[in-house]
């Protein structure tokens, strides 16, 4: 299950905005959705438009990037096709840029707000409130109730958050990125000794992997609600994973020799974070993230930008 997301802050995406401000456009982009790829004429005869509308708004929906089209041969010249860009937006604010002590800027984001994700069975999420949808339905992580998720879990695959890179916002130069969460492996029930490798990627590279000892059960988390079975995983390792000029750590010790250059920081205004469990692990062992609500530390994750 690979989806694309797109997260558009009100203040800065005025043309995603405007594409999604009408009725026409908004059918456009369900038909694509629900029925996939379509040309002009299809979607007109299906939404009963003329198709000089319809190629008007096509027209507005990609200069927004909500839709991408490219032109085929037809029996008679050519025909232009439409598919939708994304399976899912979420307009969201921006948090405030805050400069804390020790010289880093903090972003902390909420566990249910992925922008891409792809996992498999067993899987699932909860709320502080109650489960999410259906256990064990990959589809169940589109649903809008994610966004208030505080705990997850999967067997394989990822989740991708893409976080702001404030040091380009506030005119200033990294020297290294670092990521806080709550983690453990995942089985069917729980136990202490069950391994698996977790990986981390930031802006598409791999930065190393950690090797969870298990799932924990054995007393409840600090902050896990009562409605949560006792059986169930009940907190996780908080975990730093950092990177910086001269390679990347988890809680200190050395994983890899990807370095903040490899990561070109610098050239994005966003700094993509994916964590999950690769197909070809040695230890494919599952993974819970908790969030605020859940498990023994009351945060979600956290991103630190530190300044040179």
């Amino acid at each position: 299950m690979a989806r694309n997301f797109l997260v558009v802050d009100p203040e800065e995406g005025m043309a995603v905005l405007k594409g999604l401000a009408s009725p026409v456009r908004v059918r456009i982009l369900k038909l694509l959705h629900e029925k996939g790829a379509q040309n002009v004429n299809d979607i007109a005869g299906v939404l009963d438009l003329p198709q000089s509308t319809v190629s008007s708004n096509v027209q507005i929906l990609e200069e927004a990037g909500l839709v991408r089209s490219e032109v085929q041969k037809a029996r008679k010249g050519n025909q232009k096709i439409c598919h939708s860009a994304f399976d899912e937006v979420l307009v969201a604010f921006k948090e405030d840029i805050a400069k804390v002590k020790g010289g880093h800027i903090e972003v902390s984001m909420p566990l249910g707000l992925y922008t891409s994700c792809d996992v498999t069975a067993p899987c699932g999420l909860c709320t502080p409130d109650g489960i999410v949808g259906l256990l064990d339905v990959p589809d169940t992580f589109l649903d809008p109730n994610r966004m208030r998720a505080a705990l997850i879990w999967f067997t394989r695959g990822h989740v991708e958050y893409q976080f702001p890179n404030n040091t380009k916002l506030a005119n200033g130069t990294a020297k290294a990125v670092e990521f806080s969460m709550e983690l453990s492996s995942e089985v069917p029930g729980t136990s202490a000794d069950w391994p698996s490798d977790i990986t981390i990627w930031v802006n598409g590279t791999e930065i190393g992997t950690w090797t969870s000892p298990g799932d924990y059960g054995d007393k409840r988390g600090v902050y896990t609600p009562d409605w949560w079975k006792l059986k169930g995983s009940q907190y996780g390792k908080l975990k730093s994973f950092k990177v910086d000029n001269t390679g990347s750590y988890v809680d200190g010790l050395k994983m890899s020799d990807v370095t903040l250059k490899s990561l070109d920081i610098a050239a994005h205004h966003s700094i993509r974070m994916r964590v999950g469990i690769k197909d070809d692990s040695i230890h494919p062992g599952g993974i819970n993230i908790f969030g605020r609500g859940f498990g023994n530390y009351d945060q979600d994750i956290v991103m630190r930008i530190y300044q040179a």
